[in-house]
């Protein structure tokens, strides 16, 4: 809630997200967001380091059918937004339109972002189609922004920096990750506004 600037209703998604510690996850991951019943789930002993990340899933899942026409209740938004789908016209809703456009594209330009086109490589070189999930691209670049704020907790977030998946190139860097962080902190910065004023 510091981090962000929002109270409680912007972290619990208003009342809708559940915790699961120990449950509901799935084997080989230590964190798991289920967009069906709306649980973030941790592990019971390796959860830490990846709560920002799968918050954001919730989050991006949450604000879909606030976010863009169209949408259903088990949609990401980040993933809709490359689609093409059409926005719901809203101040709040163009700050977070900024955050998309600059998470998968360059800066000024149609082009894609240095981080998409990482997570497209890093996808091809394992045989795999999971990094370049737009919800999963999304999600890190949260977990970036997280990482950079003068508030730590490794329980929230660790290795957007000297990790192996960083050093792959799948998390924003330098001036992109300049610039995604500034979107993103102008947007929650302006939500938790929005919602105290409500």
């Amino acid at each position: 809630m510091t981090i962000l600037q929002v109270n409680e209703q912007v972290i619990s998604l208003r009342g809708t997200l559940t915790l699961a510690f120990g449950s509901g996850g799935t084997k080989y991951s230590s964190a798991h967001y289920n967009s069906s019943t709306k649980t973030l789930a941790l592990a019971k002993n390796a959860g830490a380091g990846s709560l920002a990340h799968e918050y954001f899933h919730a989050f991006d899942n949450f604000i879909s059918q606030h976010f863009l026409k169209r949408a259903s209740r088990n949609n990401f938004a980040s993933s809709l937004w490359l689609q093409r789908h059409e926005v719901i016209e809203h101040p709040l809703n163009n700050l977070l339109e900024l955050c998309y456009q600059h998470i998968f594209l360059k800066e000024n330009s149609d082009t894609p972002s240095d981080i998409f086109l990482k997570s497209v490589e890093a996808d091809k070189t394992l045989g795999i189609f999971y990094y370049a999930m737009p919800e999963e691209v999304a999600a890190r670049a949260f977990e970036a922004f997280i990482q950079d704020q003068t508030l730590k907790n490794e329980f929230l977030v660790k290795g957007t920096k000297q990790s192996t998946e960083a050093k792959l190139g799948i998390y924003p860097f330098g001036r992109e990750r300049e610039v995604i962080n500034h979107h993103f902190s102008n947007y929650f910065r302006f939500l938790g506004k929005a919602v105290e004023r409500a």
